[in-house]
């Protein structure tokens, strides 16, 4: 006598939650340098209103970790005529986002803006940044 052995269906709400919540794990990182100034000492820092935007739909991811610069009110001393490089991490973007936009929201001139991003498969990129 062979038994059978059925497989448990699963509901496919719960399916797509768990999707959604797959997602949410991923993260995208990006390592920033900025070139600073060849006359004089510079100061640098993110700010947490510090995104990036899907081209393609309304998703923004927001930035939930930085490496080697601060968080405003803090400024982080960039050597003279140095490149200085930092890193941010995002949560992920959605699975259909080819290009996305890195902006800084800030209420003042000069926050960082990298239009255009082309998504790879490892989500980690280098940008080049200027104020």
């Amino acid at each position: 006598m062979s038994e059978t052995i059925t497989k448990p269906k699963i509901a496919e709400e719960l399916l797509a939650e768990l999707q959604t919540k797959i997602e949410e794990e991923k993260q995208v990182i990006l390592h920033c340098c900025y070139q600073s100034d060849f006359i004089m000492e510079e100061k640098i820092r993110i700010w947490s209103s510090t995104y990036l935007i899907d081209r393609n739909s309304d998703h923004i991811s927001k930035l939930i970790h930085f490496e080697n610069i601060s968080l405003f009110p803090t400024w982080t001393d960039v050597p003279v005529a140095k490149e200085y490089w930092f890193t941010l991490v995002f949560a992920g973007l959605p699975k259909g986002c080819k290009v996305f936009d890195f902006i800084e929201l800030i209420p003042q001139n000069g926050g960082f803006f990298e239009e255009g991003i082309v998504r790879n498969s490892s989500d980690v990129y280098k940008i080049k940044l200027d104020i």
